[in-house]
């Protein structure tokens, strides 16, 4: 069973709501978000408890609840409908105790015979609700709740006189919680952002070409739309026809618009920018990245980090505790030291005030909550607070090369014909040979030279007998002559190769690089060689060096052969393992492990044990569907700096938790000395309950402005 609750202010209301659930006969499974606010349960059809017994119960604990027919509230379609803050519950009820204060203090003032009365009838009206959904609270299994020790205090100080106290208390605990909600919706909102992005409509084209505007949600798997320039892309798919720039900041966080055109892949949510374009849908609504990105910050939201399930362990004893304390501090100094009853019952009701753990409970979660969706802003794909907390406290980080260090496409880098003498004219005629020869094939490394061929506007001569030896090299007759390609090795055994060509050779694999030589069958002469080699990352060189800044060693794991594993390496300055198969890395992943926690980065299917071995894996979006699935994270936008902004969103995150519990505690430290010594009293006790709640939120709301990790000046 799936629901919507409404209500809740921070993390302590998700522990009210379980432990009520949990009480009750036949239900288990119980899972409740508070960052969604979404309810799952199982409900036993044989079991006492019936569909409306668990409304009741929420509905008797203060909250409100609304039933939902799908597992995930991730309708991109139909996002929630978002109150301001005086429609909500609490607001009206802010509004009408203010009003309700006001009149006291105005009957106060021309009858102030009677203005006790008038406060105590406020007291009485205000604390009221309150009182209600302690005794629910109570009854349910949460008998320390805030609203327990807040109407204790509020009655307590109402019997020994101080209604206007009272009065102001209830007033002032009203107002701390609208602030929590207001402060825990802004939260939320990165969510309801990301659900927004999406277009309601689409242009759905029929088989004749003709256009009509449809639901977006009713777009399947294969239908074609149309997208106009300034339009945002209804749905995940490829484009069919047409070219165009295309933002896609919404979804990966990349600022600068992306070249598109037919073949190329697009996502729902990015925004066409110049051209006019045709995609077919290759993902309906409920499967698009969008969709599937507020999936995994659901779940994410949902998990909880190791500190928060200390924090939530720490205060169910620091509440009890600290209650026992106010009731010691009630009891001993009458009879002890013979005080006065009235001044330490008062001083007690304060203390009562001050043990809610409201802003201690929260202090990590909103944290958390802040820091994934500041991550999702960026790009980067967090699935929990475990993972979002272990990221910081790496000190090694693994890279695959192929694809995630490199651009996992070979490129041609150099040109080199053999003919004298060495002029441009000859170079551009070698490597319009080697297209031709290579026209025909699909290996990657021939679609690369053919690629760099038709960029250079090459006149590329028509190839005729084209076919393969397997292993060796790759034949065609071009102009009447027979060609051939082939490795530096075969092309020594069946052609002549000089020693000045033979160190060319050797100088160009010493940097990493494929060689390829061209030669001619029927003469044995050697044409021209061209060089590829899978380029790294523009921005990989600094990102191993913005890491090692931040004091975390980078370490390349690969399948390459060692000669090309050291030449990327050396450049990217970091350390290197090669030749390795995917239980090398493995094995090589534990073995780091047991000296510090770990990080993985890959991208390919072959990298998923190693993704989910290390203490935090993490996938580049472009990679396999696989290896985004194992990993914990994931870099939407492609950027090996952004696993540096990873870990510096990690310490961020972590560094502003602290900041919360320490904060918590020490205002409430300061405060429960200063009551007991009678310096402060009920009205600061409600202010350093409900403004610490306020104030940790606010902090924790910071991270929202993250910005990345800082650059080497």
């Amino acid at each position: 069973m799936h629901y919507h609750i409404e209500g809740m202010d921070c993390a302590s209301c998700v522990g009210k709501i379980e432990t009520a659930l949990a009480r009750m006969p036949g239900v288990s499974d119980v899972q409740l978000n508070f960052a969604t606010q979404n309810l799952t349960l199982s409900l036993s059809p044989d079991g006492a408890t019936q569909v409306g017994d668990v409304e009741k119960t929420i509905k008797r604990l203060g909250f409100g609840i609304s039933a939902r027919t799908t597992p995930s509230n991730n309708d991109t379609n139909n996002p929630p409908t978002v109150q301001r803050w005086w429609q909500t519950r609490k607001g009206k009820q802010v509004a009408g105790l203010g009003m309700l204060m006001a009149a006291a203090y105005v009957l106060a003032l021309f009858f102030p015979a009677y203005g006790t009365w008038v406060f105590a009838a406020a007291v009485v009206v205000g604390v009221l609700p309150f009182a209600r959904k302690a005794f629910a609270l109570g009854m349910s299994g949460s008998p320390f709740s805030i609203e327990t020790l807040m109407s204790v205090a509020a009655l307590g100080a109402l019997f020994i006189g101080e209604a206007e106290e009272a009065a102001a208390v209830v007033f002032l605990f009203s107002i701390g919680e609208l602030l929590e909600s207001v402060a825990a919706d802004r939260a939320r909102a990165g969510i309801r952002a990301l659900a927004s992005l999406v277009p309601k409509t689409a242009v759905l084209l029929d088989a004749q070409g003709g256009q009509r505007e449809v639901a977006a949600a009713s777009l399947r798997v294969n239908d074609r739309v149309l997208v106009r320039p300034g339009d945002r892309v209804s749905a995940d798919g490829v484009i069919i026809h047409g070219s165009s720039s295309l933002d896609e900041s919404p979804v990966t966080g990349e600022s600068i618009p992306c070249a598109k055109t037919t073949g190329d892949t697009v996502f729902a949510g990015s925004i066409n920018v110049d051209g006019v374009l045709e995609v077919r849908v290759e993902k309906t609504a409920a499967d698009n990245t969008i969709a599937r990105i507020i999936q995994l910050v659901e779940q994410a939201q949902a998990s909880k980090a190791p500190t928060a399930r200390f924090i939530e362990r720490f205060s169910r004893y620091y509440t009890p505790a600290v209650m026992a304390l106010a009731a010691l501090v009630v009891i001993l100094p009458p009879l002890i030291m013979g005080g006065d009853w009235a001044i330490w019952l008062y001083r007690g009701l304060a203390l009562l005030l001050i043990a809610c753990p409201c802003a201690l409970v929260l202090s990590t979660p909103a944290a958390i909550a802040s820091g994934l969706a500041a991550g999702t802003r960026r790009g980067l794909l967090i699935k929990g607070g475990s993972a979002l907390e272990t990221i910081g406290q790496v000190k090694t980080i693994a890279f695959d090369k192929t694809g995630t260090l490199t651009e996992g496409k070979p490129r041609v880098t150099d040109v080199v014909a053999f003919a004298q003498p060495f002029t441009k004219q000859s170079d551009d005629e070698v490597l319009a040979l080697f297209a031709s020869v290579e026209s025909g094939s699909n290996h990657p490394l021939a679609k690369a030279i053919v690629g760099h061929a038709e960029a250079a506007n090459l006149l590329i001569p028509v190839a005729s007998n084209a076919y393969a030896t397997a292993g060796k090299a790759v034949h065609a007759t071009v102009a009447g002559r027979a060609l051939a390609i082939g490795s530096p090795v075969y092309a020594a055994q069946v052609a002549t190769l000089s020693s000045t060509q033979q160190s060319q050779i050797e100088a160009l694999q010493r940097d990493g690089k494929t060689v390829s030589v061209l030669f001619d069958e029927q003469s044995h002469e050697a044409l021209g060689l061209v060089a590829l080699r899978d380029e790294p990352r523009a921005d990989a060189q600094a990102a191993v060096a913005q890491l090692k800044t931040m004091g975390v060693r980078s370490v390349m794991l690969t399948g390459d052969n060692h000669r090309t594993a050291q030449a990327i390496a050396g450049y990217l300055g970091v350390e290197w393992e090669a030749e390795l198969l995917p239980e090398d890395k493995l094995r090589l992943i534990n073995e780091m492990k047991l000296n510090a926690k770990i990080a993985m980065v890959g991208d390919g299917i072959n990298d998923a044990p190693a993704l989910a071995t290390a203490d935090v894996g993490i996938a580049m979006g472009g990679g396999t569907d696989v290896a985004i699935e194992t990993a914990d994270a994931a870099l939407l936008k492609n950027s090996v700096t952004d696993v540096a902004h990873l870990v510096a969103l990690s310490r961020a995150t972590m560094a502003n938790i602290h900041q919360n519990v320490i904060f918590a505690l020490a205002l409430k430290g300061v405060f429960l000395i200063t009551t007991v010594l009678g310096i402060t009293g009920l009205w600061f006790a409600v202010l350093a309950d409900t403004g610490a709640t306020v104030l940790v939120t606010l902090n924790a709301l910071r991270l929202l402005r993250f910005k990345g990790a800082p650059t080497k000046k």
